[in-house]
């Protein structure tokens, strides 16, 4: 599974250069598994926050819905990442997934039956969230073991943010032609059923055996110390996963209240939950498409700060407008900020990382993006029942624009702590060779 770090990327152009990881067979199974599961995913979620909200009409217990399914990737994701670096990712994420199924199959059975309440959810939620713990920097790390550390990485990266992101286009369309067509329950079903593509996909690979450590269970916690100590020791890493947390934290906390957009801001239903929910993964499609036609690292640190600062306007443009097309326009430009900033803070993470704590970090970065969510839930929902839902999106989008800037200025410092690692690694061959002028991470060449 190795590739060699200093060889230069393939030179072919267009589509063959944007889908370059597809050379690899396991990546092509991964991707296409996840292309279906992921729009099941979507069609879930708008599903289920719907039917809370139909269920309660309170912004309150919409938080609570999404803290309970995102707290657990807050107190285990990290712990989680030392598995991760012991073990097999191919088997753990056999087991997250169909775990998976069977959550999604419960909310179905419970729909069915007539049982489904809140608190039934929250639980359910709950269970997702600790599934979710594991899976996701499992998911994050696997990429390396399918296509290697070489220079088809950074493809694969935003190829699998373009997948993640495109099927919140379709998902939630389908989701709001199913709620109003049929029911909440057939949304559970269809979820469930999308886990067989992804499963499949993953034993249908062809894997090398990977030696991992096997410490003992009781060291534990000095690994993940020795994680932590990495992360944040590093400049760059730090930086990095801070503003992802802030981001997750005031930010992407968003969706949580597009139920309330839909009902109450704009007067619709499903369909305009739909339409709001779909819309950014127009934009984010476009960061993939954008992200995956990249051939360097290179650029990397303004675009993070761009997109952050890009993330923080649209959503302040979305909150004050109350005219439906510019909203659309907005909330496609807050999938593209988001995208852009999330899936480029992945991609230059997986470059710096040391092979032997990528697990590790890899959770780290989940829990900043994904553990930062149930706070970001509570807080968006607390602000909405005292202020409205529109001025705790409007704050999100100052505290995204802040910290936008805020990276942007750390960006020489960050620069003079990463090129020794690219220049290691042969990422930055012109430095490497001894060659010319120093690229660096704020000012690249033309890629």
């Amino acid at each position: 599974m190795s590739e060699n770090l200093n060889a230069a990327p393939p030179e072919s152009l267009g589509l063959r250069s944007i889908v370059r990881a597809f050379r690899h067979r396991n990546f092509r199974l991964y991707f296409g598994g996840q292309c279906i599961s992921l729009v099941g995913t979507w069609i879930q979620g708008v599903a289920l926050g719907w039917t809370v909200y139909q269920m309660t009409h309170s912004a309150f217990l919409l938080g609570l819905v999404g803290f309970a399914g995102q707290l657990p990737l807050f107190l285990l994701t990290s712990l989680a990442g030392v598995f991760v670096d012991r073990y097999s990712r191919h088997r753990t994420l056999v087991v997250t997934q169909t775990l998976s199924m069977v959550q999604a199959l419960l909310l179905a059975a419970l729909a069915y039956s007539g049982h489904l309440n809140v608190w039934a959810i929250v639980a359910l939620n709950a269970f997702a969230g600790t599934i979710l713990a594991v899976d996701m920097p499992s998911r994050q790390a696997f990429l390396v073991d399918l296509v290697g550390r070489g220079p088809d990485l950074p493809n694969a990266i935003a190829l699998n943010s373009f997948t993640v992101h495109s099927s919140r286009i379709l998902g939630p369309a389908l989701a709001g032609l199913l709620l109003v067509a049929v029911s909440p329950g057939l949304c559970f079903l269809l979820n469930g059923l999308s886990y067989i593509a992804v499963i499949a996909a993953l034993l249908a690979m062809r894997l090398a055996v990977v030696e991992r450590s096997q410490s003992p269970s009781g060291r534990a916690h000095h690994e993940l110390l020795e994680g932590v100590r990495y992360a944040w020791g590093f400049a760059p890493i730090r930086a990095i996963l801070s503003l992802v947390a802030l981001a997750s934290l005031t930010g992407a906390s968003y969706v949580v209240l597009m139920p309330i957009f839909a009902a109450q801001v704009f007067g619709g239903g499903p369909h305009t939950l739909g339409y709001l929910m779909a819309v950014p993964g127009v934009g984010a499609m476009t960061a993939g498409l954008y992200l995956a036609s990249r051939k360097s690292v290179l650029g990397s640190g303004i675009r993070i700060a761009t997109g952050a600062v890009v993330f923080g306007v649209a959503l302040l443009v979305f909150s004050q407008s109350r005219w439906m097309p510019l909203s659309l326009v907005a909330l496609m430009f807050v999938g593209l900020g988001m995208v852009t900033q999330m899936a480029l803070s992945n991609t230059v993470l997986q470059t710096l990382v040391d092979d032997d704590k990528r697990g590790r970090v890899m959770s780290l970065f989940t829990m900043a993006f994904m553990g930062m969510a149930p706070f970001g839930s509570m807080l968006a929902g607390g602000l909405a029942s005292k202020l409205g839902a529109p001025m705790a999106v409007a704050f999100g989008g100052v505290a995204c624009i802040a910290g936008g800037v805020i990276f942007g200025l750390q960006l020489p410092a960050i620069r003079q702590a990463a090129l020794p690692i690219y220049r290691e690694k042969g990422i930055v061959p012109e430095i490497a060779s001894g060659l010319g002028a120093a690229s660096d991470l704020s000012n690249p060449p033309e890629d």
